[in-house]
């Protein structure tokens, strides 16, 4: 029954800032990799940051220097602090992970998404 609850979104003006917080319910071994998407209106679904155990971080060319993937792996949870923050940054925003449930099994995971608006 392991879910990605996603809180954090709403309404900001430009130039503010949103922490996006996913937490992993259900009882998991650790956090593989972690990813987070968008989805503006009429626009394919992006990746914005992600995270692989191992790897480097990533960002898109359009958040970079705005934008932060972290996670608490004590909490279990992933987060997207956003600063900066430009109406172009509106979107639906969904968190991704792939979480290993035992050693040797590993599961993908989406949040519902959560709808991120910036706007004066």
């Amino acid at each position: 029954q392991v879910q990605l609850v996603e809180s954090g979104g709403g309404l900001v003006q430009p130039g503010g800032s949103l922490r996006l917080s996913c937490a992993a319910s259900g009882s998991i071994f650790s956090i593989y990799s972690m990813n987070w998407y968008r989805q503006a209106p009429g626009k394919q679904r992006e990746l914005v940051a992600s995270f692989t155990s191992g790897s480097s971080t990533n960002y898109l060319d359009s958040v970079k220097g705005r934008f932060t993937i972290s996670a608490d792996n004590a909490k279990n949870t992933m987060y997207l602090q956003m600063n900066s923050l430009k109406p172009e940054d509106t979107a639906v925003y969904y968190c991704n992970a792939d979480l290993y449930l035992s050693p040797g099994l590993k599961c993908n995971y989406w949040s519902r998404g959560t709808q991120v608006t910036v706007s004066s």
